[in-house]
């Protein structure tokens, strides 16, 4: 199906800081950089900052920066074959799985975005930047994978689904792990220990389906 089961990564992967006088500037890996911005600086005068993040005065680093900007990718990914699978799959058990899924991806999405917003960082990555270099393909589901799932009927919808779920945690378990190797954000870590708990229950679910 052409789905990258896993992303590969490494906390010591840089990401591009900007330098004196434009341009940019690669960061030393895992740098923590302390009491970022609480909100995010307007672009133009008089445009409106989102509410500080909770705890922004606390040590950040680029590896959280890069985990919440590939999780949001991965989750936005997976809820689109998650959304087709609640409504479609035969089998109930995918349908709770993709419900389950949908509604913690929903209160994730909602945490992550307002701490990238409140350190004034973009909510998704600039692929031109490098900002992921050597972290794997960041749009891991191709269009035909969709394409594949929503042609696909009754027994065959369901294999397809569960295998397309089951490549989207995957990818979601690298991002994970690179978040507790090289983070610094304590928020940030937390969150990805409880997605990785939930993450490794319903992997081990659906490939009880796969099987």
């Amino acid at each position: 199906m052409g789905l990258t089961l896993t992303v590969l990564v490494s906390a010591g992967c840089a990401r591009p800081a900007a330098a004196p006088g434009g341009g940019t500037r690669p960061t030393a890996p895992g740098t923590a950089v302390t009491s970022r911005p609480a909100t995010t600086r307007p672009e133009t005068p008089g445009a409106a900052t989102p509410p500080a993040a909770p705890g922004a005065a606390a040590a950040v680093n680029d590896v959280d920066v890069m985990f919440l900007q590939m999780g949001l990718t991965q989750i936005s990914e997976g809820d689109r074959v998650a959304a087709l699978a609640e409504q479609r799959a035969t089998d109930p058990r995918i349908r709770g799985i993709a419900t389950e899924l949908r509604g913690q991806w929903r209160t994730e999405r909602g945490m992550m975005r307002r701490w990238l917003l409140g350190w004034a960082e973009p909510v998704t990555a600039d692929p031109s930047a490098g900002a992921h270099a050597g972290h794997g393909d960041l749009h891991a589901l191709r269009a035909s994978d969709l394409q594949q799932l929503a042609a696909a009927r009754g027994a065959d919808f369901d294999r397809t689904a569960v295998s397309l779920l089951l490549g989207s945690l995957h990818n979601g378990m690298a991002t994970l792990r690179m978040e507790a190797a090289g983070g610094a954000y304590p928020p940030a870590r937390s969150l990805a220990a409880r997605m990785a708990v939930d993450r490794q229950s319903q992997i081990q679910r659906l490939l009880r389906l796969a099987a």
